[in-house]
């Protein structure tokens, strides 16, 4: 499957020099298999640009949403195949307690938030609620799983035809209510079932070490506590996503330096860049 990255920011950052290598759009990966299938994970502000570049041929596009904040949905009523006549629109995500996934979708696609009700797009749009168990996507096998972070929130597990593995886990915290984090069993730490083993771990890695304390049960990771859980869970490479907007590309590169030298891990660690491709 090859993975490209089209928003890897927690929230909208000002577009200009200061970003333009790790880029300034909210949340949003495709994922494509080897026999074409196309899965959309997040619908941050990246996936406008994304969906003006889907083949004029594809007639399916399957939607996994982690959460519903904003970040990560908005983008959504700017996706050309919700547009297209019978396109086939798949939507995955969490319900809430109150509210199934159409629902709460429609608080937002709909006046006075968007121009455009859901219920008047022309494509054919389908919903899912996860966690639903394993479901087969195309050739892709996917688990979901609830994880820590504020509101109901999952991560995802995908494996392709070929045994490889994608574990997308863009909000998390996994210290949160874990003082010995890492230390307490793998069993007992937030997503470690969809994590553990993967080829490729995109994993949330907003703040330094330094700013982490500040914003304790916020719901995200110093990036120190992301590679520690990459370690944890035995995984073989971890992208880093959902940087902070405020974090321009130099002060990136030196949290990403820092955080490497101060882990070592033993496993390859990258930072996630708007564009960036990986082929599993």
């Amino acid at each position: 499957m090859q993975i490209k990255l089209w928003g890897t920011r927690g929230s909208l950052a000002t577009p200009g020099p200061d970003t333009a290598r790790y880029g300034g759009n909210t949340s949003c990966v495709c994922v494509t298999g080897a026999q074409g299938t196309v899965l959309v994970l997040d619908a941050g502000t990246g996936i406008r640009r994304l969906g003006a570049r889907l083949p004029e041929a594809l007639k399916r596009v399957d939607i996994l949403l982690t959460h519903l904040h904003m970040d990560h949905v908005q983008g959504l009523g700017f996706f050309a195949p919700l547009y297209r006549p019978g396109f086939d629109v798949h939507i995955w995500g969490p319900a809430s307690a109150t509210m199934n996934l159409q629902a709460r979708l429609m608080r937002y696609l709909s006046p006075p938030l968007f121009p455009v009700h859901l219920s008047e797009l022309p494509c054919e749009i389908s919903f899912h609620e996860v966690p639903c168990g394993r479901v087969e996507i195309g050739e892709f096998q996917v688990d979901s799983g609830m994880v820590c972070h504020p509101g109901p929130t999952v991560g995802y597990r995908i494996r392709a035809a070929n045994g490889k593995v994608l574990t997308y886990m863009p909000d998390h915290e996994p210290a949160l209510g874990n003082p010995a984090f890492p230390s307490l069993p793998r069993d007992w730490t937030s997503g470690a079932d969809l994590a553990t083993g993967a080829d490729l771990l995109i994993h949330d890695s907003q703040y330094s070490g330094a700013e982490y304390p500040r914003h304790h049960g916020w719901g995200h990771s110093s990036l120190i506590q992301t590679i520690r859980y990459g370690a944890l869970c035995e995984v073989n490479q971890l992208v880093t996503f959902h940087h902070d907007p405020d974090h321009s590309d130099e002060i990136l590169d030196l949290i990403t330096a820092e955080s490497i030298a101060e882990v070592n891990p033993g496993y390859v660690v990258t930072a996630g860049c708007e564009g960036a491709v990986f082929t599993l």
